[in-house]
């Protein structure tokens, strides 16, 4: 694999969600009445960090809010898990409290985490409420149907709210995990190199180590390794195709050495085949909503011109295909991407 340092230069707009954009969320279930929003969560005046268990900074801010609002807050944060969790069925959080909301101060959505626990026995999850973006619900689609991981979110108006997607950071994972002696090396290598081939073709960007997860799975004669991305706000926006190109970023530096240390040219080529065929399978099987996707985002601005012409520059040159050139849009590049991914399958 090749290695590299590349760097977004411009911080993403916030980009709205359009009318038919909204439409299609309704008919896939994806939209919901929220007693809460984004803009409520923002109404506090002091807030204090969020240390991790070494006492360093997580960039996590605890906002205070006032007394007579936090019951409302804490009520409304409740039902929205419900919604998210049970399609509104209340009983589900009927013995649970809000913990904790926590407030992002980096990254462009800016999202609160809210911690909900069971009071029966303490257990407790989380999920997060964020500002309603179409680059990140395309994101979270494209996610949902061509990767094996399933995707639970709802947007109202301005609003999205998102589960937990769990896991172990990727920088935490290479930091503290990535030589453990129980793990097979070569199994983490191919998970990296199959992920970073479904982000280069889906165009899923700054997949840098903290902005995916590594989940483990014990089987019965070793572990399973998945990488899971955690963020979506960079869903075909930026023109360098390195930044589509996990491998490229120097937080997954480790990653790359692994990859380089136990696969061989033939072997990642093998494992880049066996993502591809998944996602073929995957774009045949979800045709009909894969084409819906495709109409609403084409008629959506969720890019710039410079990006869609540097992109297919790029990836022209890269792919030796100038079919790419035709493109005008981000979503005639993903579809471009797919064909050629069938091509290559079947050929």
């Amino acid at each position: 694999m090749e290695v590299g340092d590349v760097k977004i230069a411009n911080k993403k707009p916030i980009y709205p969600v359009s009318t038919e954009l909204r439409k299609y969320l309704r008919f896939y279930q994806r939209d919901a009445r929220l007693p809460i929003g984004y803009q409520d969560l923002l109404h506090f005046h002091e807030s204090f960090p969020v240390m991790d268990k070494a006492g360093r900074d997580t960039f996590w801010e605890s906002p205070l809010y006032p007394p007579h609002e936090l019951e409302r807050i804490h009520q409304g944060l409740k039902v929205a898990y419900a919604l998210l969790k049970a399609s509104g069925n209340l009983r589900i959080v009927q013995h649970k409290y809000i913990e904790r909301i926590d407030y992002c101060t980096f990254g462009n959505s800016n999202p609160f985490r809210v911690k909900i626990v069971n009071r029966l026995n303490d257990v407790y999850d989380y999920f997060y409420v964020k500002k309603a973006d179409a680059s990140r619900i395309y994101g979270l689609e494209l996610e949902e149907i061509f990767s094996p991981n399933q995707v639970n979110y709802l947007v109202d108006g301005s609003t999205l709210i998102e589960e937990h997607i769990a896991g172990i950071p990727g920088d935490v994972f290479a930091k503290t995990r990535l030589e453990d002696t129980d793990y097979n090396p070569t199994r983490i290598a191919k998970e990296f190199v199959k992920f970073n081939e479904r982000c280069r073709i889906t165009l899923l960007g700054d997949m840098r180590s903290y902005n995916f997860v590594m989940q483990i799975t014990p089987d019965f004669d070793d572990f399973q390794f998945h990488l899971r991305a955690i963020d979506f706000d960079q869903q075909f926006f930026e023109g360098n195709l390195k930044v589509y190109m996990p491998q490229f970023f120097k937080e997954n530096l480790p990653y790359v050495q692994l990859a380089m240390e136990h696969l061989t040219d033939k072997t990642v080529l093998q494992y880049q085949q066996e993502e591809q065929s998944s996602i073929m399978y995957q774009a045949r099987s979800e045709k009909h909503r894969l084409k819906e996707l495709r109409d609403v985002s084409k008629k959506d601005k969720i890019s710039t011109p410079e990006n869609i012409e540097q992109l297919r520059n790029g990836l022209a040159a890269y792919c030796q295909d100038a079919n790419y050139f035709r493109c005008d849009s981000m979503t005639d590049i993903i579809e471009l991407n797919i064909k050629n991914v069938i091509r290559q399958v079947i050929s």
